[in-house]
């Protein structure tokens, strides 16, 4: 008996496990098709991810030059942290994409 990755949850089973303990996917028809349809699902969650972040990012610049002019006080302080937290997270969720899509299915 070895341990192998679930084709939807990749979480580790037994390899002679009817279904998945922690997903409940039977594991008696076409693994192959269910592995295919999660990392495709995986690939789509961080692309939504990777779309707020930009959008984040995007709302921050808006928002510090709304008006013509440079904001300031609590106005300032918000876009820089929107500007700030979405350039880091799209950084981070590009790399992880990237990191996903290079993993073979």
């Amino acid at each position: 008996m070895a341990l192998i990755e679930c084709p939807k949850c990749q979480k580790r089973i037994s390899s002679q496990a009817k279904e998945c303990s922690h997903c409940k996917v039977s594991l008696a028809g076409n693994t192959e098709t269910l592995s295919k349809i999660s990392h495709i699902q995986h690939s789509n969650k961080l692309m939504n991810h990777s779309l707020f972040c930009l959008t984040l990012f995007i709302g921050g610049a808006v928002a510090w030059f709304w008006g013509g002019e440079q904001a300031q006080g609590i106005q300032a302080i918000a876009a820089v942290s929107c500007f700030v937290i979405g350039f880091v997270g799209y950084l981070i969720t590009r790399v992880r994409l990237v990191l996903h899509k290079r993993k073979s299915v």
